[in-house]
């Protein structure tokens, strides 16, 4: 006989509209015996999303975005409770499972509302596409989970993001300026140690991947800012649209600065946008749409320019420094680790497409969006540089 999960299941999951899922969640509600395998079914389409590359941060963004925040908080209980089962996790799953937003009481607020989410989140997890993986899934051998930190972490990363936070938070303009400089000189120089050091250890570290997430709104500008900061640390960014997100593929101290460094840049420039939205609507005018997109479509554009100069300014001024003592010298161990990473890019990215994209339309948004740019906080040394 056909069990009340079953058929709540072929009511909500496989079928589409909202009428299955009342229906399913209407069985569920009137058969409390049947929660623990409701929950248990969940962990195992969120071990399945494990299975096609998806990592918790991942899940909770697109739950989040698909169904809400109620739902993400659902989505972040089931992945509590699944991940118990592991004894070992790998990289970057501890930060993100610490992040995850709290779990609403089981049943609250009532019943059918409760199972109500539980299967919409099912039938959402069933869907989850397959994608390319940036790190072994849990469960994998200890081996797989485990590799050697890169030189001076985590030590140096946590002197790093303590920089970039008061810079952020600062009220003074001079001091923010000198702690984002000393933040991006401490980065620059961790990647380019890191580098000469795998050169002349022979180090087996090969390119990495992570994924960062690209929210609405203005998402197109967003992933534009994010492709120069990746390009300008040695790494390459490929947008999903679709899912939201960008694979950044790198060595692990350069992923580590793209996330900070874009991280940091973003809050500046969302900052900025904010207050010059704020004089534009003092003086009476109401597009503010079209000024945000074009004003981030500007400061991303200027930003890639400046990071792209500070490269090549930087990467010439360490090898003139310290190329003789690197072995071979600094920048063929940098174009053998540029080459690395296109090559596992695509590796994993075979048949990746150029998008024409929106221009900017409004001139007041570009023309603030350039000078804010211009005010970032990159300092003068090599604004954002990996090795």
């Amino acid at each position: 006989m056909e069990s009340v999960i079953d058929q709540a299941f072929a009511a909500a999951l496989y079928t589409e509209g909202d009428a299955g899922l009342d229906t399913g969640a209407s069985l569920l509600a009137a058969a409390p015996e049947a929660d623990a395998e409701l929950v248990r079914r969940g962990e195992e389409f969120v071990r399945r999303a494990w299975e096609r590359g998806w990592l918790p941060a991942d899940v909770v963004r697109i739950v989040r975005r698909d169904l809400g925040e109620h739902a993400a908080g659902v989505a972040a209980g089931l992945i509590a409770s699944e991940v118990r089962r592991y004894d070992e996790l790998p990289p970057r799953w501890r930060s993100q499972l610490d992040e995850l937003p709290p779990a609403p009481p089981a049943g609250r607020p009532d019943r059918f509302s409760y199972a109500s989410a539980l299967l919409a989140l099912h039938r959402l997890l069933l869907a989850l596409p397959v994608v390319e993986p940036v790190g072994p899934p849990p469960g994998a051998g200890r081996e797989a989970l485990h590799r050697p930190p890169a030189a001076g972490e985590p030590r140096m990363l946590t002197r790093i993001r303590a920089l970039l936070a008061k810079a952020e938070a600062t009220g003074y303009p001079e001091e923010a300026e000198a702690l984002t400089t000393k933040a991006q000189e401490l980065m620059a120089r961790h990647s380019i140690d890191e580098a000469l050091l795998a050169a002349r250890t022979h180090g087996d570290r090969t390119p990495g991947a992570c994924r960062i997430g690209v929210d609405a709104p203005y998402e197109t500008a967003k992933a534009i800012l994010l492709d120069a900061v990746a390009s300008a640390n040695r790494c390459r960014a490929v947008w999903n649209s679709e899912l939201g997100f960008t694979t950044v593929v790198g060595f692990e101290a350069d992923l580590e600065a793209v996330e900070l460094l874009h991280t940091s840049l973003l809050v500046q420039g969302t900052a900025a946008m904010t207050r010059a939205e704020a004089g534009q609507r003092a003086g009476g005018r109401k597009r503010t749409k079209t000024f945000r997109q074009s004003f981030l479509m500007a400061y991303a554009q200027r930003l890639g320019s400046r990071l792209a100069d500070g490269t090549a300014r930087a990467t010439a001024e360490a090898d003139a420094e310290g190329g003789t003592d690197a072995g071979s010298g600094l920048l063929p161990v940098l174009a053998a680790r540029d080459l690395a990473v296109s090559e596992t890019a695509e590796q994993m990215f075979p048949r990746t497409t150029t998008t024409r994209v929106r221009g900017a339309t409004d001139l007041d948004g570009w023309t603030h969006g350039t000078r804010a740019a211009d005010r970032a906080r990159m300092g003068g040394q090599a604004p954002g540089i990996r090795g």
